[in-house]
């Protein structure tokens, strides 16, 4: 059984990328056949992962427009992950699909035809609610939500909510919240533990453990063309994907 893990927070630079990257090597440690899907026209999964998104001739774009099959596009990376990468033609791609039929549903029917081949299937949405979270939202069976451990980054968790609810009730019945991310977290700080407390009382979702610690070694791991499992295994930050990557396992 396959699991798509849609990864989305309309805020950018809370560590979407970053956690998709991550938990995709940690999945890979433990055996499990990884998909990850970037559904960003910055290509920032893409480029993060040690591919230039500008030599790319076949990408999701193509893919959600149905020139091409996902096999076509699908690369493999250093850290072991599979990839369907982006570049700025998903900018366009995504323009084009605003009057195509079945639109929100084109990513799930895409990898529909892949899906046996991967236990975990994760996708780095873009910093929007737009059609192309809407329709990874619509493909996956469970969302996370990364949030960056301070007093304005939730105040746009409750839009999101709104969104995965009508994706819900009128898409895909079956998608769960397993919760809230904390990123950037510096656990000596009582603000960051405050953050924390008011999305427990203001969302009452729940909040995935251990929080991920804010460090320099995720911005200095794509430049490597790396996740920090892959450029700092023994570091705080790796293991803490890990942890994570552990209790998605076990459901």
């Amino acid at each position: 059984m396959t699991t798509t893990l849609a990864v989305a927070n309309q805020k950018g630079g809370v560590a979407k990328t970053t956690t998709v990257a991550s938990l995709g090597a940690a999945f890979i440690e433990r055996g499990q056949r990884v998909l990850l899907v970037d559904l960003d026209p910055q290509g920032c999964l893409t480029f993060s992962l040690g591919i230039d998104p500008e030599d790319l001739d076949v990408t999701v774009a193509e893919v959600l427009l149905g020139t091409r099959k996902p096999d076509d596009a699908i690369v493999v990376t250093d850290d072991g992950m599979h990839l369907l990468p982006a570049n700025i033609t998903l900018a366009q791609a995504e323009e084009g699909l605003a009057s195509r039929t079945g639109r929100e549903q084109r990513l799930r029917v895409a990898l529909d035809k892949v899906a046996e081949d991967y236990d975990w299937i994760i996708i780095d949405c873009p910093p929007t609610l737009g059609v192309l979270t809407v329709g990874a939202l619509s493909a996956a069976t469970k969302v996370l939500i990364p949030l960056q451990c301070e007093t304005l980054s939730h105040r746009g968790v409750g839009q999101l909510l709104d969104t995965i609810h009508d994706v819900k009730q009128y898409i895909n019945p079956s998608l769960k919240i397993v919760g809230v991310l904390p990123t950037m977290f510096d656990g000596r700080t009582k603000h960051s533990q405050a953050v924390l407390e008011a999305i427990r009382e203001t969302y009452d979702l729940p909040v995935v453990t251990p929080p991920i610690p804010k460090t320099i070694r995720f911005a200095e791991a794509p430049a490597i063309g790396r996740s920090i499992l892959g450029t700092s295994r023994t570091h705080k930050g790796a293991e803490a994907y890990r942890q994570v990557a552990a209790s998605l396992l076990k459901g």
